[in-house]
């Protein structure tokens, strides 16, 4: 993987800049749609292609070394040719899932055993493991191994948990180092940046992470319930001691207002379920705002969901319609609206780097996060 830093804006800490992969380049800022078990939920690849006009797309350990299993994919060849998709790739590292399983699991200095959701079978994941299950998948960028802690969290605890991360991203670069992928194509390792709400944890962590001199950073336990305030302090905090020629991921964040205020603080890569999510249950995100299509005041709107997205798919449905799928509950409305919150962002990120590069992002950001957080 090869990162090019071409324009840093001039009025705040944003960049642009491109991603190198075996599978293509990756223009930053970037945001990845989540495609939890091999698919991005209710979207075909094409239309993640032609419509969302997706660069990079994200399949998650946890629920991929459950099912399918590692067999099924390692005899199709890999992630890409299991989906279908032949863009770049990304895996999170199956921490963030041990982490939502408070209930089931037990984490130990040698790795974390846990519950399967599915039938309740043990399973063990050690940061070893989660490069090996990693390297089968055949994603383009892995995460290493760690643990996220949830908010609040007690400085003690968050402190020791990410000493343990730490040791963990030692395990994980020389399993990492040893071995090779397995499809003939590069693979790259990021270190995951922890530390809970505390300054000093998180400048501790960025500084380590640092050290080990990876292709990329990213920057996790966040996005877990703090206030927007918290994760933008934090998330500076780190941006400012990250090296600048290597890309910033910011794991699982967030709404359109987050990812344009963390563009500003230095981040480059942004993922999150919240535009399917939310999609599936009638919120759609505008370039003026937020509108719950559910609502009786688009019963007879015949205007497009968002005007300024015209020449995507999505321009050929009016509001009145999609209100009409959705009470109906249509399966074409979860489809609909999924492809239009996706397209959004992708939109969104692409204009923030056209600003970006014309020396213009600040003026422009402080315009649109006003008009995304407006409820239509």
């Amino acid at each position: 993987m090869d990162f090019k830093l071409e324009v840093e804006d001039k009025g705040s800490k944003a960049r642009a800049g491109t991603i190198t992969t075996d599978h293509g380049v990756v223009e930053t800022p970037i945001f990845m749609p989540v495609g939890t078990a091999g698919t991005v939920k209710a979207v075909h690849q094409r239309e993640l292609k032609e419509d969302v006009k997706a660069e990079i797309i994200l399949g998650n350990t946890y629920h991929l070394y459950l099912r399918p299993g590692l067999e099924i994919i390692e005899k199709a060849g890999g992630l890409h040719k299991f989906n279908g998709w032949d863009r770049p790739l990304l895996t999170d590292s199956g921490g963030y899932q041990v982490y939502s399983l408070a209930n089931t699991r037990k984490i130990k200095e040698e790795g974390v055993t846990f519950k399967s959701h599915i039938d309740g079978s043990k399973h063990t994941f050690t940061p070893e493991y989660a490069i090996d299950i990693q390297r089968t998948i055949g994603a383009d960028i892995i995460m290493a191994f760690d643990e996220c802690t949830p908010y609040p969290c007690e400085y003690g605890y968050a402190r020791t948990s990410m000493e343990m991360t730490h040791r963990w991203l030692k395990r994980c670069c020389d399993r990492f180092d040893e071995t090779e992928g397995k499809y003939g194509y590069s693979q790259t390792l990021f270190p995951i940046v922890q530390g809970s709400t505390y300054k000093d944890l998180r400048q501790k962590s960025a500084e380590t992470i640092a050290s080990f001199g990876r292709e990329g950073n990213a920057i996790g336990g966040l996005s877990v319930g703090e206030p927007h305030e918290m994760l933008y302090e934090q998330t500076e905090v780190v941006c400012d001691i990250l090296p600048k020629d290597k890309p910033r991921y910011l794991m699982g964040v967030g709404t359109p207002e987050n990812i344009l205020e963390c563009i500003a603080l230095g981040v480059d890569m942004f993922d999150c379920v919240m535009p399917t999510r939310n999609a599936r249950h009638g919120l759609l995100f505008t370039s003026e705002g937020i509108i719950n299509i559910r609502n009786e005041k688009w019963k007879d709107d015949f205007s497009p969901v968002d005007p300024n997205l015209d020449g995507y798919v999505d321009s050929f449905y009016t509001k009145a319609y999609l209100r009409h799928l959705t009470h109906s509950k249509e399966i074409l409305a979860a489809q609909i609206a999924s492809i239009h919150n996706l397209t959004f962002y992708l939109w969104l990120v692409k204009e923030a780097r056209k600003h970006i590069q014309a020396g213009t992002f600040i003026d422009w950001k402080n315009v649109m996060v006003k008009k995304l957080v407006t409820r239509l």
